[in-house]
C-alpha cells in the first residue's frame, strides 16, 4: 500500500511537472508563433507584391503557380517550427536539473518495470546515482546514450526504450495533429 502511495505521488510529481513543463511549452509557443506570424507576413507581403507584378505579366497559370510556392513557403516554416519545438522540448528534458531528473527516471523505472519484473537498466553516463535509491532491477548500467532509460530482461531478448527522444518522438506522432493545431490554430 505504501508503495502504491509513492508511486502515485511519484506520477502525481510528474504530471505537474509535465504540466509545468506543458505552461512553458504554451508560453515558448506563443513567443514562436508571434516571431512566425511576423516572418510570414513578411513573406506573404513580399509575396503579394511579387504576385501582382506576376500577374501584370503572366496569365492566371502562372498566378497559381506563385500561390502554391507561397503555401509552400508557409508549409516548410511550420516544418521548420515544428522540429525547432521537437528539439527544444528535447533539450528541456534532457538538461533537467538532477532532483527533477530522477523523479522522472523513477517514474519511468516503475512504469517500465510493470513491463519487465527485475530488468538490467540502461542509464547515460554519469547518472547511475540519479537510481541509486532505486530498487527492483537486476543491474544499472552506464551506457553512452541520450537522456533517459533502456530496460532489457535478462537474457536481453525483451528491450524497453525508454529514453526521453524516444518517448517524445512517440508522443510528438501520436499528438502531430493536435501540436499543430496548437502551434498554428
Amino acid at each position: 500500500m505504501a508503495l502504491d502511495k509513492v508511486a502515485n505521488e511519484i506520477l502525481e510529481s510528474a504530471r505537474q511537472e509535465g504540466n509545468l513543463l506543458i505552461q512553458e511549452a504554451e508560453k515558448e509557443r506563443a513567443r514562436i508563433l508571434k516571431e512566425a506570424d511576423q516572418e510570414i507576413e513578411k513573406m506573404r507581403k513580399a509575396n503579394e507584391k511579387e504576385l501582382q507584378e506576376t500577374i501584370l505579366r503572366m496569365r492566371r497559370q502562372e498566378q497559381s503557380s506563385a500561390e502554391l510556392e507561397s503555401k509552400k513557403i508557409v508549409l516548410n516554416k511550420r516544418k521548420e517550427i515544428l522540429n525547432r519545438t521537437f528539439d527544444e522540448i528535447l533539450e528541456e528534458f534532457s538538461t533537467l536539473p538532477p532532483a527533477e531528473k530522477t523523479v522522472l527516471y523513477k517514474g519511468i523505472l516503475a512504469e517500465g518495470m510493470k513491463i519487465i519484473p527485475n530488468p538490467k537498466v540502461f542509464c547515460p553516463k554519469g547518472e547511475t546515482e540519479l537510481l541509486s535509491e532505486s530498487k527492483g532491477y537486476e543491474s544499472l548500467n552506464e551506457s553512452d546514450m541520450d537522456s533517459g532509460l533502456i530496460l532489457e530482461n535478462d537474457d536481453g531478448t525483451v528491450h524497453l526504450d525508454l529514453r526521453f527522444r524516444t518517448l517524445l518522438e512517440n508522443m510528438w506522432e501520436k499528438e502531430l495533429r493536435e501540436i499543430s493545431t496548437i502551434l498554428f490554430g
